[in-house]
């Protein structure tokens, strides 16, 4: 198998219950959820690992036409790449202490947040009319993909920034993900968002003992 086949979904890997599992979905499920688990723990680890994952899921969506995913995904590795410098340093070690925000934080990052879902929502559900040539497809549920998209957004920057706040982005986020991913058909990302709220649970619990 080369490269290319691997990053096509259509490649299988195995099916398991009428289900065509491809390499690239099945790959990078292990990735996403191996770097979940460790950020629970708090391991710096977490970040290289996580940034083989979003190369790996930003190629899946984009085949799946879940566009806004898609991009979150540059998000992530961008964010991904400033998380793991910053959880390196050791001057840093102190600021990343588990802690909670105050109220004007917290309402500034929720309108962010709105906002910046609605801004995306209109980006994403006409950007097959403005750049047919790379999105020849229209998006797929643009609402709920914008919002889970934004949300993630802030999520990786309280988490970056060890806020605690960031579990109850993530675990809202888990929850919207597991039906948007069984729709569309991606079963086992949709069983990884199972997982992921799982674990958003329990590293909200070890971070709160911490604080």
């Amino acid at each position: 198998m080369d490269l290319a086949s691997f990053f096509d979904i259509n490649t299988i890997a195995f099916t398991l219950f009428d289900y065509p599992m491809s390499y690239l979905e099945l790959v990078g499920t292990i990735f996403n959820l191996w770097s979940v688990w460790l950020v629970g723990r708090g391991k710096v680890s977490n970040w290289p690992i996580g940034l083989i994952g979003v190369v790996l899921f930003f190629v899946l969506f984009y085949q799946i036409q879940l566009y806004a995913d898609t991009f979150e995904q540059v998000y992530y590795f961008f964010t991904g790449i400033y998380g793991w410098w910053h959880w390196s340093r050791p001057a840093d070690q102190a600021a990343i202490k588990p802690r909670y925000s105050s109220r004007n934080y917290n309402l500034l990052a929720l309108g962010i947040t709105v906002f910046g879902t609605l801004v995306l929502a209109w980006i994403i559900g006409n950007i097959d009319q403005w750049l047919p040539q790379y999105f020849p497809v229209p998006a797929s549920y643009v609402l709920i993909d914008s919002l889970t998209t934004v949300m993630s957004f802030t999520a990786t920057i309280l988490m970056a920034q060890r806020r605690i706040e960031c579990w109850y982005y993530w675990i809202t986020v888990d929850v919207i993900a597991i039906w948007l991913y069984a729709v569309k058909g991606t079963l086992l990302v949709a069983l990884l968002y199972a997982i992921f709220l799982v674990l958003a649970s329990n590293g909200w619990r070890l971070w709160r003992k911490t604080a």
